[in-house]
């Protein structure tokens, strides 16, 4: 069984385990919490209403109706939940958004796609309630903490015209890293490769050289801000290569198996597709979330949201 560590990546390591055991100990903490605070309300507000029936007598000019609205008024979700960082869940977060916003009207959930590496920023300096990362936490932010969402794959993309279908891991290296630089040397057609990425600080960028093993060492013809600018780039030039969220993949551009598996929902939740990277709320560590924001948490972590998390493209965890 796939494993998730406190800093949001999948992993098998003991100590990883034990931090998202933690995590999510902390995170049940917030929800009961969060419950507990409900309930006081509308036990007060309960007491308040029977009181104020009795100091009434038999005065007959109250509205059952507007006492019934004002009650449900005053016990329904309200605020704004600001959130931003990754552009690859762009997609995910627009259903996220629309599903909880149409269940609880009084909240108004905000999304800026502005990139991993800012959503954990956001969060960290307190000017986004919830930051969204498709990366795993770096060991030198430690006053944040993940929450995996679930789980997407990286597509390795090339044009449609390429004859290319399959690459290793070792030449998927080779090539990024500008040792290997004519398609003809990994069974394709003879053009030199076109290396196209994202901008430093992308989620996506982070997992993929990560896991590929050219950590800031990969030499890109374009750095490009935003997923779909990567598929589009790699959909115009014919001997281009890209990497792109699993979830932004059309009919385009094409998606090679890597090792010999395909990208696809069941090959990330089963591990055998190597390039996979978690999608993660990222809040303050030990912070208190507002009613709104734990509310929306516990709406994507509690599986009521695997519906519009499969439809994204991506994995549900739970």
């Amino acid at each position: 069984m796939l494993k998730v560590s406190r800093d949001g990546g999948p992993h098998s390591g003991r100590g990883f385990f034990k931090k998202q055991l933690y995590f999510n100990k902390m995170t049940k903490r917030r929800m009961f919490q969060m419950k507990k605070n409900r309930i006081l309300a509308l036990t007060g507000a309960a007491c308040l209403s029977v009181a104020l029936l009795a100091g009434c007598g038999s005065n007959n000019n109250t509205d059952p109706s507007a006492n019934s609205a004002d009650n449900g008024d005053a016990s329904a979700l309200s605020g704004k939940v600001a959130t931003g960082g990754s552009t690859s869940m762009q997609k995910l977060m627009s259903m996220l958004q629309e599903d909880f916003m149409a269940k609880n009207n009084g909240v108004t959930v905000s999304y800026d796609p502005t990139g991993s590496g800012a959503g954990i920023t956001g969060a960290s300096d307190g000017s986004l309630d919830i930051g969204l990362s498709s990366r795993v936490l770096h060991d030198d932010e430690t006053d944040v903490e993940a929450i995996t969402v679930c789980l997407d794959g990286i597509a390795v993309v090339v044009n449609n015209a390429n004859g290319v279908e399959d690459l290793s891991l070792e030449q998927l290296a080779g090539i990024f890293s500008g040792e290997i630089t004519n398609w003809s040397e990994v069974g394709g057609s003879d053009g030199e490769i076109v290396v196209i990425g994202r901008e430093a600080g992308s989620g996506t960028r982070d997992g993929f050289e990560e896991i590929v093993g050219v950590k800031d060492n990969c030499k890109y013809a374009q750095e490009l801000t935003a997923t779909g600018a990567v598929t589009a780039a790699v959909a115009a030039n014919e001997n281009a290569i890209g990497y792109a969220s699993l979830s932004a993949v059309n009919d385009s551009v094409k998606a090679l198996t890597v090792e010999g598996v395909a990208c696809t929902e069941e090959t990330v939740k089963d591990g055998s597709y190597k390039v996979q990277r978690p999608f993660n709320f990222v809040v303050k560590k030990d912070a208190e979330l507002s009613e709104a924001a734990q509310a929306f948490v516990e709406y994507v972590t509690s599986g009521d949201a695997n519906q519009w998390i499969l439809e994204a493209g991506c994995v549900p965890i739970v």
